[in-house]
């Protein structure tokens, strides 16, 4: 296992204190390449570390992710963009190479807890430095609590709840957090000018429920009134009871943090209700059929982790080479954010001098990183403070809104 157990307590004991230093230097996805000059990068390839990843210089990486279920898309676009990434990075000629274990493929989790583990357990079978997943934090906070006994690095992508990385050194994310997109959903509503919102929540998800509190504790610090709150499960089909109450309530504004499978439901039945104020959700919008339903979309939002409309070369590169190979179906947030998660491990690698687990995590702590998602820098619990996105929906498709940065003040608006 590259001397992981051997060398990971030494490289975890000395993280902090070069976690500014190890994390200066960042990457840039134009052709595959990255860009890794940083003051500290060379002093880090040196001694114990360097010697244990000097064994091999291929990164093997186990992936985690749902490939069935109600959010096959989202697997399906992360097993598009790993396998786009490590194809860039393997012809780049760079100082390492990925293999993704359990045969190239993403192990899946259903979305589903109990398939999650039995998901992360297939991929450590197959002795990966790190592991990349999951999506949703349902099925992550158990995986992210197993890792950590493991000494594992797991580098999570779309898991927002704030307890996935809280304690655990070996575990990090580049996605935002459950509380700052929640106060950013709270933000928006304020700039916007509404006075009065429900939200309405699945009580049976840790994403939704968190989503949730931060958006009704941001909403009453502003001084916006919640008049409703309405509770349903991720496996309702008829809202229809909940809807009637926060159409009487007098809402100008409903905000619905779940998932895509059920959010045309939802949309649907608040317009037959008489709904006819603003809806948002989080980024589990991503990717919501809006078939037959265009209409109804008309002042609806929600907040993602990116655009593909955005300009940067990043993101120009990584939609161009996506849409390509893939086409458009399956080309979401969930794929940017696996993308940017096998470049993240490729500089970390650098960073921490080699491709042993002890050595990823080192490069990881305190890592400042360009890519698809933006520039960003990993802060004390191995989260990312970005931009976020705000998209609406002109005729059912789903279009760019404005961004905001992390103090919510908007850093470029879609023209009028």
């Amino acid at each position: 296992m590259k001397k992981r157990n051997q060398v990971l307590s030494l490289a975890l004991a000395g993280a902090m204190s070069v976690s500014l230093l190890a994390g200066c230097s960042s990457s840039a996805q134009g052709g595959g390449t990255a860009d890794t000059t940083s003051g500290d990068s060379s002093s880090a390839a040196t001694g114990d570390t360097a010697s244990a990843g000097e064994e091999d210089n291929v990164i093997r990486i186990g992936v985690v992710g749902p490939l069935t279920g109600g959010s096959a898309i989202y697997g399906e676009g992360a097993q598009n963009a790993i396998n786009m990434a490590v194809e860039e990075i393997n012809a780049s000629g760079g100082p390492y190479t990925v293999e993704i274990v359990n045969g190239g493929e993403i192990a899946d989790d259903a979305q589903d807890a109990k398939q999650a583990m039995n998901a992360y357990n297939r991929v450590m079978a197959d002795d990966p430095d790190a592991v990349v997943g999951s999506f949703f934090s349902s099925v992550t906070l158990p995986m992210a609590a197993q890792a950590a006994t493991d000494n594992m690095l797991l580098l999570a992508t779309g898991a927002t709840n704030v307890d996935v990385t809280k304690d655990r050194p070996t575990v990090f994310r580049d996605c935002f957090i459950d509380p700052y997109q929640g106060k950013m959903a709270a933000l928006f509503v304020q700039s916007q000018g509404y006075s009065k919102v429900a939200v309405m929540y699945a009580n049976d998800d840790d994403y939704s429920n968190g989503l949730k509190d931060a958006f009704i504790e941001n909403c009453e610090a502003l001084g916006i009134e919640v008049v409703d709150t309405e509770q349903c499960v991720t496996t309702d089909t008829d809202f229809t009871s909940q809807l009637s109450k926060v159409v009487a309530s007098g809402a100008e504004f409903l905000y619905y943090p779940a998932f895509q499978d059920t959010v045309p439901l939802v949309v649907n039945q608040a317009r037959s209700a008489g709904f006819t104020g603003a809806i948002m959700g989080g980024d589990g919008w991503d990717s919501s059929d809006t078939t037959g339903l265009e209409t109804q979309f008309d002042n609806c939002y929600f907040t993602n982790h990116y655009s593909s409309e955005d300009t940067s070369d990043a993101v120009v590169n990584f939609v161009t080479k996506y849409t390509e190979k893939y086409g458009t179906e399956s080309l979401n947030a969930c794929a940017s954010l696996y993308y940017d998660a096998i470049y993240m491990l490729y500089q970390a690698a650098q960073n921490g001098g080699g491709t042993d687990t002890a050595s990823l995590v080192k490069g990881m702590t305190g890592m400042t990183f360009t890519g698809v998602g933006g520039t960003f820098m990993l802060d004390e619990n191995g989260d990312p403070a970005k931009q976020i996105v705000v998209n609406s929906f002109v005729d059912g498709q789903v279009q760019w809104y404005e961004t905001l940065g992390p103090d919510g003040s908007v850093v470029s608006k879609r023209d009028a």
